[in-house]
């Protein structure tokens, strides 16, 4: 009896095998999973305008990325700086401990008007103070840069690509009233 129940089911058995084969050897490469891009980081660059000009910022917005900042840092392209993003207007106060790069700094309102600028030279540890106390962003340049573009108070950073460089450092932007 064994035999014969082998015998029938020897053409099934044989026809499921081929549709297993045929199934695993299709011409298609299978799906890509879509998974979204990773959150950006504190080292990458992003477009922003002020007042017109293109500049590349990085995002510092974590607490531990506000206090490392630019510090030991000799390779700041022209056109290239750090905003700080505070979740709330408050007076900044910045230095320049281990930081070897002249830089100014803007201080700008929640809507992104510069309000203050200032330089800063390297290594000092006296803080350059902000006089407003509604202040939500620093920006950080080259010493000179703002001068030389002819950015002043009363110039505007561009606020939606603060927003999407925010949303693509992984951050709601409501966070920081935008």
């Amino acid at each position: 009896m064994p035999t014969q129940i082998l015998r029938r089911l020897a053409p099934l058995l044989l026809g499921a095998a081929v549709l297993a084969g045929a199934a695993g050897c299709r011409d298609e490469a299978p799906a890509a999973s879509v998974e979204a891009p990773a959150p950006r980081t504190v080292s990458d660059l992003f477009t922003v305008g002020i007042n017109g000009r293109t500049v590349r910022l990085q995002f510092a917005v974590l607490d531990a990325e506000m206090q490392r900042g630019l510090m030991e840092r000799r390779d700041l392209g022209r056109d290239e700086g750090m905003i700080f993003v505070y979740p709330r207007p408050v007076q900044q106060h910045f230095w320049m401990r281990d930081t070897p790069t002249p830089l100014d700094i803007g201080f700008f309102t929640p809507g992104g008007v510069l309000a203050e600028a200032y330089p800063m030279y390297p290594f000092d540890e006296k803080t350059v103070d902000s006089r407003r106390t509604d202040l939500q962003f620093a920006v950080e340049m080259n010493q000179g840069w703002y001068a030389a573009n002819g950015i002043r108070e009363g110039a505007r950073l561009d606020m939606a690509a603060v927003t999407a460089a925010l949303r693509a450092r992984g951050f709601d932007p409501r966070h920081f009233g935008l």
